[in-house]
């Protein structure tokens, strides 16, 4: 793989993100798209066949031709984007081999192949980030299922609040991960070709083509590279780059909230939950005795970083003027490809950090127990206000004295009650298991909800691509050619 190599950002370092969205991939992409379209062009009879299979055969191995990142990148100054030297590298080796150009780059623009090139990554990406996601979205439905009986406290602004599950806990992040897998796979199934020549026109193409021949070949490079077809180019309209990057941060947030839950149910003086062990992880240069929470740390230093770009995105698509931004456009690219890597590196984190979380219910029963009866005091307050001697006041001053001087509800509330209550009235009135409310039909909502729309909405969407693929393939081998080609500019 070709850099970046992620030293400075562990949270994506060596993952299959990094790898697709490494300088190579980027330099790959530029070429698919230059060969798809001058497949395409040949396969309608409007460029030389011959000039087409060359240009394949570049993108195919480009390094072999005498094409390399670093040749491409210190040369992008020169046109303020990659695809001008890669153009004029690509010329050099056809040249070279005694080959035509004449099937390379008709009728598009540089935002074409660099937008169409981003748009294949960002698909290829996705897909192997929703599945680590899923992955994560697995195990938290299993920990649900499991810990569904598990009982912990609910903390509100730091301090203890209520009796729950911690099935419960891992439901609530479940349904952040399923809406953001949703999302996700919404947007990553729309990406389109961007395919608008010069100025978003085509005028170009539809000059040397006419109108529905260049409507027809732009459908089946679309469909070539297996991107949605395009409505109208979309080159100063940003809204896809949007959704996605939205979708991707969305991502973020969800695994954010689950790891910064991890790492305080983690701390030694509370110990609900642990890490999984690896060799080599967790380890401290100073401190023999620490294991660190890396993975909940590199997860949560993603989510952290996120926000900043996809802002910049934001900021870029407000300020794309008139038909080529100058700088909105070029602002995009890293921002777009690290909050890629920061999505894909989280969500592989996550993967291995719920696969193997540790659950210790002794330690959450242990907590539970630090604030006594007074943790069922909203269920006292709701019981025994009206009915109270003295009302509802008295009986907050006793709730709040029990608190101040460490006493037991449960004494204090049979010492004011006397033989109005029983002992096992009691132990059923401040039982936390029967303070639970609907947090069983919750966890099983949201199972289900991840079964049916994390899992299964995946295997329609693969179905209906399929089908896709299919249909575009048929129009294209049953598609009559052309009467000529066009001329080479």
């Amino acid at each position: 793989m070709t850099g970046p190599y992620g030293i400075l950002s562990p949270v994506w370092a060596g993952t299959s993100t990094a790898r697709l969205m490494s300088e190579e991939s980027i330099l790959r992409a530029l070429l698919r798209v230059e060969a798809a379209w001058a497949q395409a062009l040949a396969d309608a009879g409007e460029a030389p066949a011959q000039s087409a299979a060359a240009i394949t055969a570049i993108s195919r191995d480009p390094q072999r031709a005498g094409i390399t990142v670093e040749d491409i990148a210190s040369q992008s100054p020169g046109g303020g984007n990659p695809v001008i030297p890669m153009l004029g590298a690509v010329r050099g080796a056809l040249a070279a081999t005694g080959d035509s150009d004449a099937a390379l780059h008709r009728g598009a623009t540089s935002q074409d192949i660099l937008d169409t090139a981003l748009m294949l990554l960002c698909r290829e990406a996705a897909a192997e980030l929703l599945t680590d996601a899923r992955r994560a979205g697995t195990a938290l439905s299993r920990l649900s299922q499991d810990h569904r009986d598990t009982l912990c406290v609910a903390r509100s602004l730091t301090q203890h609040a209520l009796p729950t599950s911690f099935g419960l806990r891992c439901a609530g992040w479940l349904d952040g991960l399923t809406h953001s897998i949703r999302r996700l796979e919404l947007a990553a199934a729309a990406l389109p070709l961007q395919w608008g020549g010069a100025v978003g026109t085509q005028a170009a193409q539809c000059d040397a083509l006419g109108t529905g021949q260049t409507a027809a070949l732009s459908e089946d490079l679309a469909a070539r590279l297996g991107l949605c077809p395009m409505s109208r180019p979309w080159h100063t309209q940003r809204q896809v780059i949007l959704d996605l990057g939205s979708a991707l941060a969305g991502l973020l947030a969800a695994l954010g909230k689950v790891a910064a839950d991890v790492l305080t149910l983690q701390r030694p003086e509370i110990a609900e939950l642990r890490e999984p062990t690896a060799p080599g992880r967790g380890g401290s240069s100073a401190m023999p005795q620490k294991q660190n929470p890396v993975l909940s740390t590199l997860i949560r230093s993603a989510a952290l970083a996120g926000p900043a770009q996809l802002s910049t995105l934001y900021l870029a698509a407000a300020t794309a003027e008139d038909e080529r931004p100058a700088g909105a456009w070029h602002a995009e690219w890293p921002s777009l490809l690290e909050l890629t890597r920061l999505s894909g590196g989280a969500a592989a984190r996550a993967a291995e950090l719920l696969e193997g979380l540790v659950v210790r219910p002794e330690a959450m029963a242990a907590n539970l127990r630090l604030s006594g009866d007074a943790v069922l005091s909203e269920r006292v307050m709701a019981r025994m206000g009206d009915s109270f001697p003295g009302g509802g006041k008295a009986l907050q001053d006793l709730v709040r004295r029990s608190a101040v001087e460490a006493v037991p509800l449960r004494d204090l509330l049979k010492e004011s009650l006397g033989a109005a209550i029983t002992a096992a009235e009691l132990d059923q009135l401040l039982d936390p298991n029967q303070y639970l409310g609907r947090a069983q039909e919750f966890i099983d909502s949201a199972v289900s909800d991840f079964h049916r729309y994390g899992v299964a909405h995946r295997n329609a969407t693969q179905h209906d691509a399929t089908q896709h693929d299919a249909t575009q393939t048929a129009a294209t081998q049953t598609a009559a050619p052309s009467e000529g080609p066009i001329d080479h500019a």
